[in-house]
């Protein structure tokens, strides 16, 4: 019998693959859903995987056969942390927790004022804050601002900074939460704005994600469960 928890990883799972999907086709790169995996034939944007898992105890073989495992950098989204891709090439890069957050969760206060990002200009502000100068901000193209189920969260200081974010995704029965940031004070200052926004867009439904090491422990601080466990592997080739 599939418990509760095992139905918000595998909702949580979906949502984050849908993500994915779309960070790529605003790259200009097509993937596919499967019964057991999205996929993608070729590499993926930095620091997005190329297959998410959709369902506990998926194939090796056939997933491993959907990506390029030629190109350097290959990687799979475990997220069930059940398979083992040893023999395939790849070792684990590193282990977390989905984590969940019901609807019914107190909505906090947030500190900052809060507006969906909506056009080029503004995503492009939005990336730099959100890169604080790592030299990745390229990643957020505008054509991630014309899928509908994406929402880019920006918390704004009172001169007008973007100093916080979030992305929002949404997908059946969950809204995703995904590249949380705060340019001062961390998840501690992002969290309450975040989901200050999401419980105003989407009152009805539960925030999933999934985090790791002091990440994990302020997404819990802030009204978060773990869930599951899943794995990053990469291809060592």
């Amino acid at each position: 019998m599939t418990t509760p928890k095992q139905l918000l990883v595998r909702a949580a799972a979906r949502n984050n693959a849908e993500w994915c999907a779309a960070m790529g086709r605003s790259h200009g790169m097509a993937g596919e859903f499967g019964a057991q995996a999205w996929a993608a034939p070729a590499r993926t944007p930095l620091y997005y995987p190329d297959a998410v898992t959709l369902v506990p105890s998926a194939d090796p073989g056939a997933l491993v056969g959907r990506i390029d495992t030629v190109a350097p950098g290959a990687s799979v989204k475990d997220s069930f942390a059940d398979l083992d891709l040893a023999e395939a090439g790849f070792e684990v890069l590193f282990e977390a927790q989905w984590i969940h957050r019901p609807a019914t969760a107190p909505a906090p206060n947030p500190e900052l004022d809060w507006y969906v990002v909506s056009a080029p200009d503004t995503l492009r502000t939005w990336a730099l804050a959100w890169d604080d100068g790592d030299g990745d901000a390229d990643l957020f193209r505008p054509e991630l601002l014309d899928d509908p189920a994406v929402f880019v969260l920006a918390g704004q200081s009172a001169d007008g900074r973007v100093v916080a974010g979030a992305v929002a995704g949404r997908s059946g029965p969950v809204v995703g939460i995904s590249n949380v940031f705060a340019r001062d004070g961390g998840p501690d200052r992002a969290w309450p704005v975040v989901l200050g926004a999401v419980h105003r867009l989407f009152p009805t439904l539960p925030v999933v994600g999934y985090e790791r090491g002091e990440d994990l422990a302020a997404a819990i601080r802030h009204g978060f469960e773990p869930v599951g466990p899943l794995r990053i592997w990469l291809h060592s080739a």
